[in-house]
């Protein structure tokens, strides 16, 4: 099978390159949303409200909050240009920074030392229906999963082939439609084949191979103590993607197919709709010392589509009250999120240029590849394929299932790095630095040698300095507020858009919680309705 592949592969590759357009593959747009728990200089969770001056969690496009109300979620407007991207998050953070008084953002995906899921604050978004929604919906995360493993941090990358590229794309499939079903199914493609190669995402930029022994307490564990106050695990790259994390027990039974657009939709609308005893047994709406209050927002497999945890989603922007899936069957795939990376200690902004650039560039291959439909069965084994690199990417010898036979990783990764070598070329047009090529080059040298991988030097890291997880991360996270702090001269323009941002989101929550006239249960049955 990998020799036909190769073939589709190499087919279409030669299609762009010889398409007259060389630059077919430039001007993606690439946004990224960045989440950083708050914490006191002691290292501990903050508890203070989201600070006003960053404006409205509820109704601010750039500075927001996800599970707690400690967790700031930074998410920038999409752009062409990395460098572009880069400079926007990183104004982001100085303005962040010059409102948090003495906190800090943590440096980690992992989080700090947490006493227990009640020290975990749920972030609030004022009394209207969407902001109480809202709320609900991370109540009912933090019963079904554990407030714990809401707090985890991560980097989400959003990206959206060119324009162009689809035109000429679909020429070389010889496709009649160049249209939204070609564009969508294309995505889908994507999607496949990020299921099936991902796992290299892992092995190279994986950064949480160790966490603070207060977040696995009460738990099994099979993790070893590292330094004092932590575990880890000896080969891992990313804990934070692995069944200790985000690869929740819980879901482990949901399957949901990437077949089509269709499938998916099927199976997600399925699991949101589906009761599922367990939730039930938690209530939906109980009677309390203080009235009826809401613990979740429904008792089914999943409260909302954006439960499901997964690598990789296809996404559309809805419109104002639109589900995610609805928006999906609307208008189609607009661009993809990949969620598997991990927040970086070693970039004070959590993620870097050379690590952008080949995430643009992988994305192209999957895309390119040929991408046979997955079966169930399938399924199960690249999900496995992920979990063995997440919990042991760096051990020798590593064997991963492809194509029904066991494969050495290091051999594998090999093959796609070669495969991508076209691609960055193309991405490289007209540029003499070669960004996207050398950003290839660095991932290369990872293969090569394990102990230029994140995860690896940051156990080295622990190693020779001898200190807890915590207390590293919190010696980064004050290195990383200092830097932001003494960049000089900031970017006065970009700092007061951002604060004249934050007072119009404020005005705009009021706003919304003026208007309001139906009731919550109202409200809640039309956004299901919809």
């Amino acid at each position: 099978m990998a020799s036909s592949v190769d073939r589709v592969f190499e087919r279409r590759l030669s299609g762009l390159v010889n398409s007259h357009e060389p630059r077919v593959l430039q001007g993606g747009r690439k946004g990224v949303e960045k989440e950083s728990l708050r914490v006191t200089p002691e290292g501990k969770l903050a508890q203070t409200p989201h600070p006003a001056e960053l404006g409205s969690a509820l109704t601010n496009e750039h500075i927001t909050t996800d599970f707690s109300e400690a967790l700031i979620e930074l998410v920038t407007p999409a752009f062409t240009q990395t460098w572009e991207l880069l400079q926007y998050l990183l104004d982001l953070h100085q303005f962040v920074y010059r409102h948090l008084q003495d906190e800090l953002l943590w440096a980690t995906s992992m989080p700090c030392h947490i006493e227990s899921d009640d020290a975990v604050p749920l972030a609030q978004y004022g009394s209207s229906n969407v902001g109480r929604m809202k709320t609900i919906y991370r109540n009912g995360l933090g019963l079904r999963y554990g407030r714990m493993m809401q707090a985890i941090s991560g980097v989400h990358f959003n990206y959206s082939f060119p324009e162009r590229f689809w035109e000429v794309f679909a020429d070389i499939r010889e496709s009649r439609d160049h249209g939204q079903s070609f564009i969508s199914a294309s995505y889908f493609d994507l999607l496949r084949n990020y299921r099936r190669y991902g796992w290299i995402v892992l092995y190279l930029f994986g950064v949480s191979p160790v966490v603070c022994e207060s977040f696995v307490r009460g738990r099994d564990s099979s993790m070893r103590p590292f330094t004092p106050g932590t575990l880890y695990e000896p080969y891992a790259t990313s804990l934070r993607m692995s069944d200790i994390g985000y690869r929740n027990r819980n879901q482990s039974g949901l399957s949901v197919s990437v077949n089509s657009l269709d499938e998916y939709v099927r199976d997600l609308t399925r699991a949101i709709t589906t009761p599922h005893p367990p939730y039930e047994a938690l209530g939906v709406k109980v009677e309390g010392p203080n009235g009826v209050e809401w613990r979740q927002l429904n008792a089914n497999i999943l409260q909302i589509e954006n439960e499901y945890y997964s690598f990789i989603r296809p996404k559309r922007v809805a419109r104002s009250g639109e589900r995610p899936t609805k928006a999906l069957q609307r208008a189609g795939v607009e661009y993809v999120e990949v969620r598997a990376l991990d927040v970086s200690a070693f970039d004070p902004v959590g993620v870097n240029q050379n690590k952008l650039r080949f995430l643009e560039a992988f994305l192209a291959t999957c895309v390119l590849k040929d991408s046979p439909l997955i079966a169930a069965s399938e399924q199960a084994r690249l999900d496995e394929n992920h979990l063995l690199v997440a919990r042991r990417g760096r051990e020798h010898g590593l064997l991963l299932w492809r194509d029904g036979r066991s494969v050495r990783m290091r051999d594998w990764a090999h093959e796609l790095l070669d495969s991508m070598t076209g691609i960055c070329e193309l991405l490289d047009n007209g540029d003499p630095l070669r960004p996207y090529s050398n950003a290839l080059a660095v991932q290369a040298a990872k293969v090569n040698d394990v102990s230029l991988t994140p995860s690896a030097r940051l156990l080295q890291e622990l190693s020779g300095s001898g200190e807890s997880f915590s207390d590293q991360a919190l010696r980064m996270s004050q290195l990383h507020k200092e830097y932001f702090l003494s960049m000089y001269p900031p970017n006065a323009e970009r700092l007061n858009e951002f604060a004249a941002e934050a007072a119009d989101s404020l005005a705009r929550q009021t706003a919304v919680e003026a208007a309001q006239q139906e009731s919550f249960e109202a409200y809640l049955a039309r956004y299901f309705a919809n």
